[in-house]
């Protein structure tokens, strides 16, 4: 064993840089060029990785062992994106997100649609903590009404991701919130105290670009067009303010720390009753409804396109992408890939600013070629830490900006988790909202700029730095 582990080496940065070009190539060539699914590009990566590994010497065995344990770290993310799948499925069957598309359009004035969406969406990832079940209720109703507004659809997503990841990073409930915390050693209120300032600042730029934005679509909207809607809807569905007593209770039980999946498929149980109790739908057709995409003929193609979605069935290309990603994330970091990294970062960091901004594109990093933003709020303060400790900073800095790097940019990349979800329940391709992805723009060019200027930055108290020696 000994003597195996003696012959074990880490690559050299040219072949670091040779495989992480290959998966590039695949990735773009595959989403871009040749209308593959990343899925395949994801699963021709592992064999690259592992190719290198054993020129490397370590055995297939060991790297097999290493994707799967890559793989297990987001088990849980698989299970919430599966009852997510459920919840949509059900509560579109339900009438529940028809009847909140229905009362938004009567009482959302077009002017501040767009500020309104943020701040809604704010709140409930706020308050519940997932940014995805955010999306997927809240998200998926604002999407419809701003169609029906006349609002283009990849504007109205990044408000909605604007405002789910501005919560998600801010509750205490949120699991990439405790995970950022947890990876960098710090406690959860001080790394949530530590985001706070430049969140706020950053929220408030946003909500005044959305604000100003918005205000050009107030004379554009038909009132044709809103009256169509909701009489389409009025006609396929038992429209009724019942339809909120899912919402309320799925979202307090999230909010009083309830676990994601339990809480999400109760939630999918609800909308399966609803479908039955006020939709008069047959019991066997209403259960399909959890599993299948929703199907309906409104003879209005925005409806059908919003409403014809959900299901477990629509999520299992999200499972494959995740499966594979974190695959590929746990075989990186096996062969020495990622450590390579660290060391070459190590030589580059000399001051408060390059750390900053080293940090937020390693995690940004990670969430490509991880593809899972659990990926990268578990290895970025894994390769950044010591760099931290060396230029004598706080950990919560380290906290706060691979949380910016990781969580707001997870949403940025087509292939990874985030990407692949959003895109999926919001019905816009990745590459079209991430210009409106204002709040993770701002955050982030906000905290590298006051980086380099020496504000916003936690230091190690020179007592602690000493007793630490």
């Amino acid at each position: 064993m000994q003597n195996q582990q003696h012959h074990i080496r880490l690559p050299g940065m040219a072949q670091v840089f040779a495989c992480l070009a290959i998966f590039l190539a695949l990735a773009f060539s595959f989403t871009s060029l040749l209308d593959l699914p990343i899925q395949l590009a994801l699963f021709i990566a592992w064999f690259v990785i592992m190719g290198l590994g054993i020129r490397l010497g370590h055995d297939y065995k060991s790297l097999e062992q290493a994707a799967v344990d890559g793989v297990a770290k987001g088990m849980g993310a698989i299970l919430i994106l599966v009852s997510v799948g459920a919840l949509v499925g059900t509560w579109i069957a339900g009438g529940i997100v028809p009847s909140i598309i229905y009362f938004g359009l009567k009482v959302i004035h077009p002017s501040i649609f767009l500020l309104a969406t943020l701040i809604i969406c704010s709140l409930t990832s706020l308050a519940t903590g997932t940014s995805w079940g955010s999306a997927a209720t809240a998200g998926i109703a604002m999407m419809g009404i701003g169609h029906s507004l006349g609002v283009p659809a990849p504007l109205v997503a990044g408000a909605v991701l604007s405002g789910v990841y501005f919560g998600d990073k801010l509750s205490p409930l949120s699991d990439s919130v405790v995970l950022a915390s947890t990876m960098s050693n710090v406690d959860v209120v001080e790394h949530i105290k530590g985001m706070l300032p430049i969140s706020l600042f950053s929220y408030v730029i946003t909500a005044a670009l959305f604000t100003l934005v918005g205000m050009q679509y107030a004379g554009n909207v038909s009132l044709e067009q809103v009256n169509l809607v909701m009489a389409a809807l009025d006609s396929q569905f038992n429209i009724t303010p019942l339809a909120i007593v899912p919402v309320v209770l799925v979202l307090g039980l999230l909010a009083n720390r309830k676990p994601a999946f339990p809480v999400i498929s109760f939630g999918a149980l609800l909308g399966l009753v609803w479908a039955i109790a006020f939709q008069g739908m047959d019991p066997v057709k209403a259960m399909h409804s959890a599993y299948s995409p929703f199907a309906i003929t409104s003879g209005v193609d925005f409806i059908d396109n919003i409403l014809g979605r959900g299901g477990m069935e629509s999520m299992l290309g999200s499972v494959a992408v995740i499966i594979f990603g974190l695959g590929f994330g746990g075989l990186l970091e096996k062969v020495g890939i990622l450590e390579v990294i660290a060391n070459a970062f190590e030589k580059r960091i000399n001051s408060i600013g390059s750390l900053t901004s080293h940090t937020i594109g390693t995690a940004f990093l990670a969430n490509v070629f991880g593809s899972a933003m659990y990926v990268s709020l578990i290895l970025t303060p894994k390769i950044m830490a010591k760099n931290y400790d060396r230029l004598g900073l706080a950990r919560k800095n380290l906290s706060r900006n691979a949380e910016f790097g990781g969580t707001l940019t997870c949403g940025m990349v087509p292939w990874s988790d985030n990407g692949i979800f959003m895109a999926g329940v919001l019905g816009v391709a990745t590459l079209d909202y991430l210009p409106y992805m204002w709040l993770s723009f701002t955050c982030i060019i906000v905290t590298i700029t006051l980086a380099y200027l020496g504000k916003a930055v936690n230091r190690v108290p020179v007592i602690e730095a000493a007793s630490s020696r």
